[in-house]
């Protein structure tokens, strides 16, 4: 079986096999989208705002994407649903206190922030949640823990009884950390949902916005640019109207003492004018024509002297 040296072929080496795809890996997957910028790919640093999506941004990178949609090649894919600054919140997390068992783990690998409720690793082993109306950041189990699970009858915004008079309120939670008053079934956003759950998260967002009132602005500046429009008008017709008149009305009569005056300076400088050409040289008359005479092909410089183009 060998070739020359000995060598004994295996059939891996015989048989050409189908390549196995490259599968990405899960945990750096799980610390790019826990402790890095899902925007600009850096390294959180507070404040991190969050978006109706869970997704965890720096806000000096949102607030360049705001101002240049175009900085970042991937900004519209990532965070395009952000129309401005009031659709992230500014989230309240929790510092790392204790220091970490290895210090040989790299600044990027160790968690920079807690529950404050349970102290467990925001390192996306855990599923954290915040609270909409004041930011706060809980683990999910902990703020489950304290406040009991969410019952399905939870959410009555205005409900009818059965005799159509009775209205039920809603039942508002208190956040366990700053007092806030929110609702556990509309209030609590997932951190980095799975994908499932952000397509829900989605679709309420976009629900949620199509409730929004339409704002009035635009029928103010359209009124003052109907204003601006109507003002220009008057002002066009009016210098249309005191041209019109200009044009209509007589010329104003001369002063006859000075229309005698001009007269009277006129004929002097004539006067001046003919005695001055009468006592020019031939030589200074050749360099001026008539008026009746046909005009010359030679200048000044080469009057007088042989040229070709005479």
């Amino acid at each position: 079986m060998g070739n020359d040296g000995g060598s004994i072929p295996d059939r891996r080496d015989l048989v050409k096999t189908k390549a196995k795809t490259e599968q990405a890996d899960k945990a750096n997957q799980v610390r790019a989208r826990w402790f890095f910028c899902a925007l600009s790919k850096r390294l959180l640093q507070e404040p991190v705002v969050s978006c109706d999506l869970g997704k965890l941004y720096n806000k000096d990178a949102i607030i360049e994407y705001l101002l240049d949609k175009s900085a970042y090649g991937d900004g519209e894919e990532i965070c395009g649903h952000v129309r401005s600054l009031k659709d992230v919140k500014t989230l309240k997390l929790t510092a790392r206190s204790t220091p970490t068992t290895s210090t040989d783990l790299p600044p990027t690998e160790i968690p920079q922030f807690v529950c404050p409720l349970n102290l467990k690793e925001m390192n996306g082993l855990q599923p954290f949640v915040y609270v909409r109306p004041c930011g706060c950041v809980f683990s999910q189990s902990g703020l489950r823990a304290l406040l009991g699970p969410n019952p399905p009858n939870r959410e009555l915004s205005s409900g009818e009884g059965n005799n159509g008079d009775s209205a039920h309120k809603q039942e508002l939670d208190v956040c366990p950390q700053c007092a806030t008053k929110f609702s556990q079934t509309s209030d609590v956003v997932t951190i980095n949902p799975s994908k499932d759950e952000e397509q829900r998260m989605r679709v309420a967002m976009d629900l949620r916005r199509s409730r929004e009132p339409v704002k009035s602005k635009t029928k103010k500046r359209k009124a003052g640019t109907d204003a601006v429009v109507e003002e220009a008008a008057t002002v066009l017709k009016k210098k249309k109207s005191t041209s019109a008149r200009h044009s209509l009305s007589p010329a104003p009569g001369l002063n006859p003492t000075i229309s005698a005056a001009s007269r009277a300076l006129t004929n002097s400088l004539a006067v001046e004018e003919s005695k001055r050409k009468a006592n020019m040289s031939d030589a200074v008359k050749s360099l001026y024509r008539g008026k009746n005479e046909p005009p010359r092909k030679e200048t000044f410089t080469t009057m007088g002297t042989f040229t070709r183009y005479a």
